[in-house]
């Protein structure tokens, strides 16, 4: 009963990743494409970023959805972890958020939907959580996840491939976005244009 459901979500799911990932390797294309009169409608490059973001999230919480009503069609019952399993779930989703909403107040909404590689000035940030923390909004969300899934399917022998796979799906995006917004913030000349260290740059994620 799992194997088809967890294709699916794992499809659904990827393509968050995989919009991101193009952004951040080819912001130029992404800004021509947003310029586009039927795009250019929507707003700015970041303002497209953001309507995204809430478009991908209500995909996310769909999937994780319809995961629980797949393998618990009467929802309205109780979950079976207990009270142990509530509270630590829920620890884990605060904490999750805190992270989240510490980006946004750090940040902006510019620099949390990727306004340092498109056209917008956003300082680096390497104040808390950024001081202890390279993605500390991807690892907000992924507490957030782990939290929700220990909570709602504990201990149910499916509770945890989902956020196995976003735990995968967020480092490998996190890696790879690394590596493409250090590439697009190299000028032309060479050397780097932005302390390219900094932790601080976009990483738009789960739940915020």
């Amino acid at each position: 009963m799992t194997s088809w459901p967890l294709l699916i979500a794992a499809a659904l799911l990827s393509l968050e990743r995989a919009c991101y990932g193009a952004i951040a390797r080819s912001p130029g294309a992404f800004r021509r494409l947003c310029a586009r009169p039927r795009l250019a409608r929507l707003g700015e490059p970041v303002a497209v970023v953001r309507r995204l973001f809430y478009g991908f999230k209500a995909l996310q919480l769909s999937v994780f959805a319809g995961w629980c009503w797949v393998h618990r069609p009467d929802l309205a019952t109780p979950p079976d972890g207990g009270p142990a399993a509530l509270a630590i779930g829920a620890g884990l989703i605060l904490a999750g958020q805190l992270l989240n909403a510490s980006v946004f107040y750090r940040l902006g909404s510019a620099g949390v939907f990727y306004g340092n590689i498109l056209g917008r000035d956003v300082p680096w940030c390497r104040e808390f959580p950024f001081s202890v923390l390279s993605h500390p909004q991807y690892v907000g969300t992924v507490l957030s996840i782990w939290g929700f899934f220990l909570a709602a399917r504990f201990p149910h022998e499916d509770w945890a491939l989902l956020p196995l796979l976003e735990t995968v799906y967020y480092i490998a995006g996190a890696r790879f976005e690394d590596s493409a917004v250090r590439s697009a913030l190299e000028p032309a000349a060479g050397g780097p244009a932005h302390p390219v260290e900094s932790p601080a740059h976009p990483d738009p994620a789960l739940i915020r």
